[in-house]
């Protein structure tokens, strides 16, 4: 099973959808994150879950 190293945080409703794609897409692309989850709350507010594999280094003799 593969495990994975979660972030965490949330947007201001005054942030534009593109502001808040390009944020995403920089986490993307150098931090090697993916989308777990974006929940939006009724206040316009977003709370967004970030995801990445954890690679485990296996020791060679």
């Amino acid at each position: 099973m593969a495990e994975y190293e979660l972030q965490q945080f949330e947007v201001s409703r005054t942030e534009s959808r593109g502001a808040v794609r390009r944020l995403l897409t920089e986490h993307a692309e150098y931090g090697g994150w993916e989308l777990a989850r974006l929940r939006r709350y009724p206040d316009g507010t977003r709370r967004v879950w970030l995801r990445r594999r954890i690679i485990r280094v296996m020791r060679t003799y």
